[in-house]
């Protein structure tokens, strides 16, 4: 018999980040903790290919099939990482304010 498993399709994009748009950073580390804590078999993604205007900003309607959207790399980790310093991410500009919505 198949094992039967369950899942999550949030798109990358819904995490909360202090940067306009959800990425790889840390908050998508703490919802794959989540889905750990809650037996989650699948997270399910929306494409994450690079996007441009002349297609609508469309994923689904990539310049390439195979080009990871720079908009997903995590400021945050690239601080980590030595790439860039803290002093680099800390100025941008401003988005509302709300409370990050994955507080466990």
């Amino acid at each position: 018999m198949t094992k039967r498993g369950s899942g999550v399709l949030l798109h990358i994009t819904s995490l909360p980040s202090l940067y306009g748009i959800g990425d790889l950073g840390p908050e998508a580390y703490r919802f794959v903790d989540f889905l750990c804590q809650t037996k989650q078999s699948f997270w399910q993604i929306l494409p994450i290919t690079s996007t441009i205007t002349v297609f609508g900003n469309s994923p689904y309607s990539s310049p390439s099939a195979f080009a990871g959207n720079p908009l997903f790399i995590s400021p945050e980790l690239l601080v980590e990482e030595g790439l860039l310093s803290r002093s680099d991410i800390e100025n941008n500009p401003p988005f509302p304010k709300r409370e990050l919505i994955m507080r466990l």
